[in-house]
């Protein structure tokens, strides 16, 4: 066997073990890294309180523009590189692995030093108040001197999984996950620190990630090569292109918790902001999980793109859809029934605070009836290079109609009906791509999706 098709297994592999060699290793992944946010979340809500996980969640969209930025490149690039990999380019994808990675580690050193400059204002802009500002200036100012090294790790866990390699990039998740639950406890319970000294904590669990993928380059399936390179600007904006619904992706998710935290402030205090952090850490376990759905489909769809191998685009969409609506009932009824305890972990808050946080969850949950077959549709048309179609559907469920959603219902009906912004724009947004699909003819499988 030849060191392509040891590279490739898409080439020879039935579609549904294809699909569960890409999709086990994505989940228990994402699964895992965000367990380690939850456990992150419960640590300081235990031991510093409801104020101090306030105030990191405050500060969480800094992380997440950091993961945009490293999902703009690093999805665009990954997608050109496993087209030109379906079309045996090998060496200029070899040109884009190392082109990306360059603009990434720049980029994020740019980006993070300008706003470092500005860290006060920009800390209150994003819905801190007197209480809270301490505690997210502190997390906040670490992930803008040392953010290249997650945007670096994400990068590089994208491209060995689009080089056939999913299980070494779950294995450094796993071992980012578990040294950052390891490292966090030490530093709250055994040397009694802070805010501050966590995302440090953090910080280091992500370059260990990343030396676990630096492992790839040096076995016999990996394709990845640094190359000599100059700046190529139509490859540039084609990446850029190609990776745009990632990094909007990851700015919905900033719009979605600074805009969350200004309305629960504005009509619920600080108890609101305390409430809404509990969901906005769940929430995150359950996003990553559809995200490492998407993850799983991307790679297999982008080669088959690029090797015009379109029934097998549509028998693998098939599945993944279906796969999606799966997960994401089973989330749903998990809300359902065990939103309480779901709670009660995460500290030993007030009763307001609580009953806020539960009701929350149980409506908020209804979301992921459909978010699953979003994102998975979302990840389908990007893959194929439909990007216009991947933004407006990213868009349109995280920015645009969740913030119709919300600046008119809470106002209509009260507090309540904030946690309803988001499944409201998820079955919208379904609603679009359904006529969309009919529309357009677009079919997976035999018959029509839809």
């Amino acid at each position: 066997m030849g060191k392509e098709e040891l590279a490739n297994p898409l080439e020879t592999e039935k579609i549904s073990k294809l699909f569960l060699r890409y999709l086990i290793p994505s989940l228990v992944g994402m699964l895992l890294m965000a367990v380690n946010l939850a456990v992150d979340g419960i640590m300081v809500g235990n031991r510093l309180g409801p104020v101090a996980l306030a105030g990191v969640n405050i500060a969480g969209p800094v992380y997440t523009i950091f993961v945009g930025l490293s999902l703009w490149l690093g999805i665009g690039g990954a997608t050109l590189y496993s087209q030109a990999m379906g079309r045996k380019e090998k060496k200029r994808a070899q040109f884009i692995f190392t082109h990306s990675i360059l603009l990434i580690g720049l980029g994020t050193l740019a980006i993070g030093g300008l706003a470092l400059f500005f860290h006060e204002p920009l800390v209150y802009a994003l819905g801190a108040n007197e209480e809270t500002a301490p505690f997210a200036a502190a997390y906040m100012n670490v992930f803008l001197l040392f953010g290249f090294v997650f945007t670096l790790e994400n990068a590089a866990s994208i491209f060995v999984r689009n080089d056939g390699n999913p299980t070494l990039a779950m294995a450094a998740l796993v071992t980012t996950a578990f040294s950052n639950v390891g490292i966090n406890y030490m530093i709250l319970y055994v040397f009694d620190l802070g805010v501050r000294e966590i995302a440090f904590g953090t910080i280091i669990a992500a370059f260990l990630g990343l030396l676990v993928l630096s492992s790839h380059f040096f076995t016999k399936r990996s394709q990845l090569k640094f190359v000599r390179v100059k700046l190529d600007v139509p490859l540039a904006k084609q990446a850029l292109t190609f990776g745009f619904p990632s990094f909007l992706a990851e700015v919905g998710i900033s719009v979605f918790t600074v805009s969350h935290n200004i309305m629960f402030a504005r009509l619920a205090g600080t108890v609101g902001v305390a409430a809404f952090s509990v969901l906005n850490y769940v929430h995150g376990v359950m996003l990553l999980m559809f995200l490492g759905m998407g993850a799983a489909v991307q790679p297999i769809v982008s080669y088959f793109q690029g090797a015009n191998e379109h029934e097998k685009k549509r028998q693998l969409m098939r599945l993944a859809i279906r796969t999606g609506f799966i997960v994401g009932a089973v989330c749903f009824v998990i809300g359902q029934v065990a939103a309480v305890p779901i709670v009660n972990i995460f500290g030993d808050f007030p009763e307001e605070v609580k009953d806020l946080a539960v009701t929350g969850i149980r409506l908020f949950f209804v979301a992921y009836l459909v978010m699953g077959v979003n994102f998975v549709l979302m990840t389908y048309f990007q893959s194929i290079g439909e990007v216009k179609v991947a933004t407006w559907i990213t868009a349109g469920r995280q920015i645009v109609l969740m913030l119709v959603f919300l600046l008119t219902l809470p106002f209509l009906f009260g507090v309540q009906a904030i946690w309803l912004a988001i499944p409201l724009a998820e079955l919208a947004v379904l609603c679009l791509i359904i006529i969309y699909l009919k529309r357009s003819k677009i079919r997976f499988g035999e018959r029509r999706m839809f």
